[in-house]
């Protein structure tokens, strides 16, 4: 498509992208009216909604996520990007210790992607003149991430719900600029999953109910970290295999990660002392003060140090780690 005379094209959005550290970046153009692929993940998602699936999570159901165009009138294209967060460490298996997903072992990435948006996001309006709106979330707004980074080219939804892309495989984070700038877009990812399984034989707790389903109610990551109940369900707290924030168990096993996961060239990723094997008793007695100076900038702080002890004494009582202090 023609771009209006002065404004940046769709290769020179996507080339200040990659400078400003971003290791994707994809185009998906927003029609006047929804296409067939974003009436279906609409279709999707309230179908999603319907059955319960999201739990306490009333946020999901926000009427904005069905429609990227009540989010920004005017919206013509949403530049979207992922950073890969990878780093080859592996899991403590000692049983007096806590597993942490890795999306939370360094720096919170909503600050990380955040700052590179909003750099993103001014430069656009520079060279916009003033002509151009641009709007950016990281996981921070009513917006299907997934299905328009699978639109954007950048990946596919795979079984277990996470966008895999070819480079990265499943571990790397979403942004999103929308923007009133029409830009030429790439063409959508196809899945290829193929009739893999592993995700949903792995998880503990049956989450994937069914290929590209997954349940709330039934997954470790939702329980340890939004779930704001004194204890954790029964159903779940027996399946913990030491998890107290998050799970990696569907990524872990997946095929993709396993052939194509590579180091991030993010230092603010690596892991933080702390965060690779922390001490169930510790965890399992944090205080306010422990939790305010140990969680600084992470994603962490989302677990409030109630829940933080709620689940270390779960993972301890189920672990067999029988020197946990009572």
């Amino acid at each position: 498509m023609a771009q209006a005379a002065g404004l940046p094209d769709r290769q020179v959005v996507i080339d200040q992208a990659l400078a400003l550290g971003f290791h994707r970046v994809g185009i998906a153009a927003v029609e006047p009216e929804p296409s067939p692929a974003e009436t279906a993940a609409v279709g999707h998602l309230q179908t999603w909604l319907n059955q319960g699936h999201q739990a306490d999570m009333d946020w999901m159901a926000n009427p904005r996520r069905q429609d990227i165009r009540q989010v920004l009138p005017g919206a013509r294209s949403l530049i979207c990007v992922a950073l890969n967060y990878y780093t080859p460490h592996r899991h403590s298996d000692d049983p007096s210790h806590g597993k942490i997903s890795r999306y939370a072992w360094g720096r919170d990435y909503h600050r990380v992607l955040h700052k590179r948006l909003k750099a993103l996001s001014d430069w656009l309006t520079t060279a916009g003149e003033g002509t151009v709106q641009v709007r950016y979330y990281a996981d921070t707004g009513p917006v299907q991430d997934k299905a328009w980074a699978q639109q954007a080219g950048l990946g596919w939804i795979a079984k277990n719900g996470n966008l895999i892309t070819r480079q990265y495989g499943s571990w790397v984070f979403l942004g999103e600029l929308i923007t009133t700038l029409s830009l030429a877009p790439d063409a959508p990812q196809t899945s290829h999953c193929g009739t893999c399984t592993r995700c949903l034989e792995a998880c503990p707790t049956g989450a994937i109910t069914q290929p590209y389903v997954v349940d709330a109610n039934r997954c470790i990551a939702y329980h340890t970290i939004e779930n704001r109940d004194a204890a954790l369900p029964e159903a779940i707290a027996p399946h913990l295999q030491n998890w107290v924030a998050g799970c990696d168990i569907c990524q872990d096993v997946c095929p993709w990660n396993q052939r194509f996961a590579q180091p991030t060239t993010v230092d603010d990723f690596q892991p933080r002392p702390g965060n690779l094997t922390p001490n169930l008793d510790d965890l399992a007695n944090l205080s306010e003060a422990d939790w305010d100076s140990r969680f600084q900038a992470s994603a962490l702080r989302r677990i409030k140090p109630a829940m933080w002890r709620r689940n270390a004494r779960a993972a301890q009582k189920w672990s067999g780690d029988h020197s946990a202090n009572p």
